[in-house]
């Protein structure tokens, strides 16, 4: 009789148990898995590492809102190690393995373009938060940082109408997105009269670190007598001895001005910045922006961070504006399923953190302001320019032969994210 009674307690435990488990296991599958594709060490950590924070940051908010649609939002993070091939295999880990319902992620060019056939493969969602080269728009992509119109561009006609430069060193690392920068600003630079002879282009590897002969270079090509300045595209830590070098040699704003496209107040932070007072960069956001979204923005993150020390920077801005509108659209569309958050994402408008809106055009571009911004001794930025209003993100360059008559737009009937206006045809996804 009490084997019986303990063999009906140890079964009745044992479904408990089971129960129990099978319970937890039922709450961690309704979750909506998030995505976080961002290089934690190598090369592109000093930048990339501080998305990462900002996607844990966000996601924590919104479940703290209640979650979306009745359920709890699950971060999924992995480290790609500065390591493009690996972007890819950790990017089907996530949307394969992991179940993840979107991912954000990536910084440079050759990451995204290491991860695009995946996401279209899978068809899943990449919200791509850095500036890049443009030249590209495919329906897996949302690219939140800026389009070359909206940075590149507006950069070089500051330079050349408010500083009067008349010779140009482009100076990038060695990749996709530098290179057709550069190929676009060249273009542009010899459409407005500019001599071939007054542009200098140099790459760089990935995390170079010996600069003395280059930024020597540099400063006999300013010696010319014409105003000179550098339009910077070098990118993650090969940027810290960079300017250290710089000032090293005892070139200042005042003689060659650097306008940078991939330093920003994170970067600088860990600087010596007083030699490099008056440098510029060129963003679609500063966290000396003046305004309640950007206070707000800056106190949650501090909050969060647990370092009242912490800044903010552009690519921040963009993971923030990509997380709402995937929000928006998913609540729109009433569920995850990409196909659809796809099509409700086009439209979508949310605030961004300079006290306007910005919206999701059909190129999977958003519309953004353009900003510029002077370095000051303390590291932040004094905002020295800005468009009057927020400017389209531009898929294809209008100044290169092949690009100027393509158009992307995935609204139906076109759904084409490079079509010819020209020959009416649809060349198809471009990667």
């Amino acid at each position: 009789m009490i084997k019986t009674k303990l063999k009906k307690l140890v079964l009745a435990t044992a479904i408990t148990t089971v129960s129990l488990a099978s319970a937890g296991l039922s709450w961690a599958e309704d979750t909506i898995k998030v995505g976080v594709l961002h290089s934690l060490s190598g090369t592109m950590a000093i930048s990339e590492t501080t998305l990462k924070d900002t996607m844990l940051m966000l996601i924590d908010e919104q479940n703290k809102k209640g979650g979306l649609l009745g359920k709890k939002l699950e971060a999924v993070v992995v480290d790609p190690a500065s390591n493009w091939p690996l972007f890819a295999e950790k990017a089907r880990e996530l949307i394969s393995k992991n179940k993840t319902d979107v991912v954000f992620g990536c910084w440079t060019s050759v990451s995204r373009k290491s991860v695009l056939p995946v996401f279209e493969e899978l068809n899943s969602i990449l919200f791509y938060p850095v500036q890049y080269e443009g030249e590209e728009s495919s329906k897996n992509v949302f690219y939140t940082g800026a389009a070359p119109n909206q940075q590149a561009i507006p950069a070089v006609e500051y330079l050349m109408n408010d500083i009067g430069v008349e010779r140009w060193v482009l100076a990038g690392t060695d990749y996709v997105y530098p290179r057709t920068t550069n190929k676009i600003l060249k273009a542009y630079l010899l459409a407005k009269g500019v001599k071939e002879k007054d542009i200098m282009i140099n790459y760089t590897p990935f995390g170079h670190s010996d600069w003395q002969s280059i930024v020597s270079d540099i400063k006999k090509f300013g010696s010319a007598g014409k105003k000179t300045a550098v339009v910077s595209t070098i990118n993650g830590d090969a940027n810290i001895p960079f300017y250290k070098e710089l000032g090293n040699q005892g070139i200042s704003a005042e003689d060659i001005p650097v306008i940078a496209f991939s330093v920003g107040e994170e970067e600088l932070s860990g600087l010596d910045t007083k030699p490099l007072v008056g440098h510029l960069a060129a963003w679609n956001y500063f966290m000396s922006v003046e305004s309640d979204e950007n206070e707000d923005f800056i106190n949650a993150w501090k909050t969060f961070i647990k370092d009242k020390k912490r800044v903010t920077n552009d690519p921040m801005e963009a993971h923030y504006i990509g997380f709402n509108m995937w929000i928006k659209a998913v609540e729109k569309a009433g569920t995850t399923d990409p196909t659809a958050v796809q099509k409700a994402l086009i439209g979508v408008a949310v605030p961004n953190l300079s006290g306007g809106y910005s919206a999701m055009m059909p190129n999977h571009h958003i519309t953004k302001p353009v900003l510029i911004g002077e370095i000051q001794k303390d590291g932040q930025f004094d905002i020295v320019w800005e468009t009057s209003g927020l400017v389209a993100g531009d898929a294809w360059s209008d100044y290169l032969p092949g690009s100027r008559d393509l158009i992307a737009d995935w609204r139906t009937p076109l759904s084409c994210g490079s079509y010819n206006v020209k020959t009416k045809k649809c060349s198809g996804q471009n990667y």
